[in-house]
């Protein structure tokens, strides 16, 4: 499509005030973030990426604000709603309940045993820490060995301070059948969840959190990985 051409041509125009970083070549998913972030020079970063959108016009405003006033949290989240693009509906996320439950007491644990519990696109984060984090563990962050990048920067966050979470819907993220999280295909979907419960495992192993977390991700990880051997038989687990 043309949007390349329109985000340059918008660049152009000077009537928004951002940085056109043009794609000179397929950096994939993470290293394209990591080229984003050091182009970033402000004290707080928010993630809105492509099919995603913000709904409340105060969402940055509110989070911001927050931040300011409490120097002990890091990072701040928020409520979103799903819209399907093949039905066309919205509905609540099926978690939302129990992000209203843990509230602002979002620990490490919770990250890893709740998937989505903190969607990206209503995070906003202080840059300063996630500088840090993207430095912490080159074998997450610089190895290209996992397809998920938010776990662990969530995951990170939360062990270097508190997270706030703002009960409102700011967001909507849209589930599309080709997005990274919809994947088509046995073998995809396969190598997608070893990827994310290979990436689970890792840091428990890695951080020794608790025996039942440890345990559950475990199986997890046996399961999705027996489907993958079974279908791709060379395969060699970054996470053995």
């Amino acid at each position: 499509d043309k949007t390349l051409d329109i985000i340059s041509e918008y660049s152009k125009k000077g009537t928004l005030n951002f940085i056109f970083l043009d794609k000179t070549s397929n950096l994939g998913y993470n290293k394209n973030y990591e080229r984003a972030l050091k182009a970033c020079n402000a004290e707080y970063v928010a993630i809105l990426e492509g099919d995603d959108y913000w709904t409340d016009p105060l969402k940055l405003q509110k989070q911001v604000d927050w931040l300011e006033k409490h120097d002990e949290y890091v990072m701040s989240h928020s409520n979103c709603l799903c819209f399907n693009q093949s039905t066309g509906k919205f509905t609540h996320d099926k978690i939302e309940n129990k992000k209203v439950e843990i509230g602002c007491n979002l620990s490490c644990e919770d990250i890893i045993r709740y998937p989505r519990i903190v969607m990206t696109l209503t995070v906003v984060i202080r840059k300063s820490v996630l500088d840090k984090i993207i430095v912490s563990d080159p074998f997450i962050f610089d190895s290209g060995n996992f397809l998920l990048g938010d776990i662990p920067r969530w995951y990170s966050a939360s062990r270097m301070g508190k997270i706030h979470f703002l009960s409102d819907i700011t967001s909507v993220y849209r589930e599309l059948n080709s997005s990274a999280s919809h994947i088509k295909g046995f073998k995809n979907r396969y190598k997608f969840s070893v990827s994310a419960q290979g990436l689970r495992a890792y840091l428990c192993r890695r951080d020794n959190l608790s025996t039942d977390l440890s345990a559950l991700i475990e199986r997890r990880y046996a399961n999705v990985l027996l489907h993958h051997l079974v279908l791709n038989p060379d395969y060699k687990p970054v996470v053995p």
